[in-house]
């Protein structure tokens, strides 16, 4: 850009700097200030607004949702899928090496060992008096645990680790009676039945089977 443009542009600004009215623009500045000052806040208004703090100070904060999850390990028992909550499952492991063990239920099939200790396992599937498939090398054993009392369940497969909302299961389902209801926790909407491993634990006759056994 050479000079003569250079003073083309200082002319384009001085124009229209000069075709500014700004005596009108401080008028209508100063008039907005004037219309600000003179409104008041009247007596309803300034209650109200103390009123919204008020109860704004006073709402309740939103209690964190406890226990309203449950994690569980679901599985697969005679073409239904069942769950316990995860933390009365120590391990999966595979089903191998069952040695049946005499005077014992039906339910009772044998013990195992895992790495080095032995431990009772249990049919749930005759313990619920649910159709049996047999036992075959796919199936596992889950091993449920509280305190002092451990033993395995056979499942047919283990499906995995599953999140239960709480509020999402339902009670049993009234057509499940007897020895089978007694010891589930509910029936969730996508039909995962949830057995509470805790009753099964303080059983007291599985209990006494462990100590014939021993």
């Amino acid at each position: 850009m050479n000079r003569r443009d250079d003073k083309k542009t200082d002319a384009g600004e001085a124009a229209a700097a000069a075709a500014i009215d700004w005596h009108e623009v401080k008028r209508r500045v100063k008039a907005t200030g004037d219309a600000l000052a003179r409104h008041e806040v009247t007596d309803e208004e300034r209650k109200k607004t103390l009123k919204e703090r008020t109860l704004r100070l006073a709402a309740p904060e939103a209690a964190p949702e406890t226990g309203a999850w449950i994690d569980t390990v679901e599985f697969v028992l005679a073409y239904e899928r069942y769950a316990v909550e995860s933390r009365f499952v120590r391990e999966i492991c595979p089903m191998h090496e069952l040695t049946p063990v005499p005077c014992t239920p039906a339910f009772v099939l044998g013990i195992v060992n895992v790495r080095g200790q032995i431990l009772s396992v249990i049919d749930i599937k005759k313990f619920f008096a649910l159709p049996e498939r047999g036992i075959t090398d796919l199936n596992k054993v889950i091993i449920l645990t509280r305190a002092d009392m451990t033993f395995g369940v056979i499942a047919d497969a283990v499906v995995g680790v599953k999140r239960v909302k709480d509020a999402d299961i339902e009670a049993a389902l009234p057509t499940l009676t007897g020895i089978r209801a007694e010891y589930l926790r509910g029936v969730t909407k996508e039909r995962l039945v949830i057995i509470d491993a805790e009753k099964l634990l303080t059983d007291k006759d599985i209990i006494v089977k462990q100590s014939i056994e021993a």
